[in-house]
């Protein structure tokens, strides 16, 4: 079974840098045009089921990949962003300024267990998303997609491939990325992470 893991495509907030969590902030119009480029991309994959987060930046992208598909999105509250609390829509310079004790803590060895202020911490998300992954490994040949977020790919990453919560920091997933996965007899295979490829058309628009 092929999966791919995909994350929505650009907002105003990832633009301009600030917490994102669970706001459900939309899709800028170069967001939009990267959701187009990501189902252009996969128009010919043999994707028969589409896993959606609620949140509104996420279902957009979804629709994109799901094109003249004949099926119908599966929203799953697993997928919901990292609640960051209220370090929502902040700067990393305020974020670090007003809470820094917080900042130290996530920037350190124990990051992955830091809750965010009066949010929730990374192995949270970790312990919502393991059984979907673990549905995931279960199911039949095919191809299917996961649309969701940033923190959200990267734990579902390190659960797919074995690796310890803490190894999140060791890769990226940028807006608009595929990383995709061959399941073979419960184990998953990397075959891409963090591809931008079909991205490279896509321009912000003339000011």
């Amino acid at each position: 079974m092929i999966l791919y893991l995909i994350r929505h495509g650009e907002t105003a907030s990832n633009r301009d840098r600030l917490g994102l969590g669970r706001a459900d902030v939309p899709l800028t119009e170069t967001g939009e045009r990267q959701a187009a480029a990501i189902g252009a991309r996969l128009a010919r994959e043999p994707i028969e089921r589409i896993l959606v987060s609620p949140l509104g930046r996420a279902v957009a992208t979804a629709n994109a990949v799901r094109g003249e598909r004949p099926i119908t999105l599966e929203v799953r509250e697993e997928l919901l962003e990292l609640d960051v609390g209220v370090t929502e829509g902040m700067t990393f310079p305020d974020m670090r300024a007003q809470h820094p004790e917080f900042f130290a803590a996530w920037v350190g060895a124990d990051g992955a267990d830091t809750v965010m202020p009066g949010g929730e911490s990374l192995r949270h998300v970790y312990d919502r998303v393991a059984p979907l992954i673990g549905e995931l490994r279960a199911a039949p040949e095919g191809a299917i997609a996961v649309v969701s977020h940033n923190f959200v790919t990267r734990v579902a990453i390190c659960l797919l491939l074995g690796l310890e919560l803490d190894a999140w920091r060791t890769f990226s997933t940028d807006v608009a990325s595929i990383c995709s996965f061959e399941l073979r007899d419960g184990r998953a295979i990397a075959r891409a992470l963090n591809d931008t490829c079909h991205l490279e058309r896509v321009a912000a628009p003339a000011v």
